[in-house]
This record gives structure tokens, sequence and C-alpha cells, in this order.
């Protein structure tokens, strides 16, 4: 059990001065890791709305930031596949593709490593079948992993699971993208940018008349069991919930 000391000195900045000497694969000329986890040539693609195909989306940002608050209670209303490609793109999205090491992205990310994989669980979007899905962020595409029925199976009994939340975000983070770069000094970046994420969300979810909640209490092993990730090179870090409310 780690103590509040330990937490504390895990915020602090030390590290950093000892930069040049510490060991990290990118100095030993490793090869750098994936862009992006793979996925079976078999699953189901869907496209999305390219970014600039988005033309009924737009909010003073001012206003976004005004209006963000928690959300807890939605309405019946389903997202539409726009408003859920504008939602991915904001958080997720690709720029740029450097090269096989660097994408920029919607948001920032020490070295552009971006270490983090987006799952979905959809119920309430518009001419989406009901599931778990992996968003693709370099193809802009969804990756449909699992039916609805399969999902209520192994998740009945968690509360997490809401029913009246049209869409579950599950960022999970693949943490030798950052380590390979930065080593030991990796983690505190990697919470630190989920944060950035999760914000974006939030912004974006205001700007399409819909609202998030972010979740940092959640059962560990069963969500890395849903997704089928193995809790060492890849776990769940972060969920939200997002759906339409009342104005």
């Amino acid at each position: 059990m780690k103590t509040i000391e330990q937490n504390r000195q895990f915020l602090r900045n030390d590290e950093w001065e000892q930069w040049e000497t510490i060991e990290r694969d990118q100095k030993k000329g490793f090869p750098p890791p994936s862009l992006q986890q793979p996925y079976s040539p078999a699953a189901p693609l869907i496209d999305l709305v390219a970014p600039d195909a988005m033309d009924g989306i737009a909010m003073k940002l001012v206003d976004a930031i005004g209006r963000r608050r928690s959300q807890r209670e939605f309405t019946d209303e389903p997202l539409t596949l726009e408003e859920l490609s504008f939602l991915l793109w904001a958080t997720q999205g690709i720029h740029t593709v450097v090269d096989e090491a660097v994408s920029y992205r919607s948001v920032p990310s020490a070295g552009a490593r971006h270490p983090f994989e987006t799952y979905l669980i959809v119920k309430g979007v518009a001419g989406l079948q009901p599931g778990l899905y992996r968003y693709l962020a370099l193809e802009h595409k969804l990756c449909f992993l699992s039916t609805v029925n399969e999902l209520d199976l192994r998740a009945s009994t968690d509360e997490w699971l809401q029913d009246d939340e049209p869409l579950l975000f599950i960022w999970t983070a693949v943490p030798y993208r950052t380590e390979w770069r930065y080593g030991i000094l990796s983690h505190k970046m990697i919470a630190i940018e989920a944060g950035h994420i999760c914000q974006n969300l939030y912004l974006a979810s205001v700007a399409i008349g819909a609202g998030a909640c972010a979740i940092g209490a959640f059962p560990q092993d069963e969500i890395d069991g849903l997704l089928a990730v193995d809790g060492h090179e890849e776990f769940a870090v972060y969920l939200a919930r997002v759906g339409k409310i009342n104005p």
C-alpha cells in the first residue's frame, strides 16, 4: 500500500534533472511502438464523418466553457453518427502523421506519443448497432468488437454501466508508447494527458447539446476483462458517460 508521501512524490518533478542519464528505449535505438493497437482484419469497420464535413456543429468556445458541467442524467434522444464523429475527433482525432513514431492530434501529448486508445459502449447512436467498439484514429473509423447481448451478459451486475447512458467512453493506456521515449518519467505525463482528453470531451459534448460525466472509480479488472486487454501492456485508466441533456 502506497503512502500519501509516496503519491505526493509522484506529482513532483525532481526526476527531470536526470533526463539525459535516464535509460530509455529510444536512446538505445529500439524501434518505436505502433501508433495504434492492431485489430482483426475480419472486424467490421464503420466510416465516420470527416472533420471537414461536420457543418452543423458550431459553438463559441467561451459558451462551451461556461456551460461545462458534469451531467448524470440523460434524455432518450440518440446521438447522430456525425455527433459521435465529432466527439472522437475532438478527443483523439489525428491531424498529421509525421512518421511511424509521431502523430499530431486534437489533444497535446508529451513527445507526441499519444498513449491512449478509445473504446466505446454504444447504446444510443442512430444507425449504429449497440455494442462495444474501438476508435481507429489513424483511419478515423469505428471497429465493431462485440454485440450488446454479450455486454449485458458480462456486465449485468456492474454499477458503472448505467441504463440511461447512450454512450460510454473508456480510455485505455498503452504505457510503452510514452515509456519508449521517456522511461521512468512517463507515468505522470500519461495521467496528466488523460485529463486533456476528457476535458475536450466535456467541451465537445456541450457543443452538440449533450453532457458528459467523467468516472475515475471503476472496477479495474472487470473493465480490462470487458475490453479483452491484458491489464499490463494495456489497461483502462478513465471512463466518461455521454448523452443528450434537457436544455
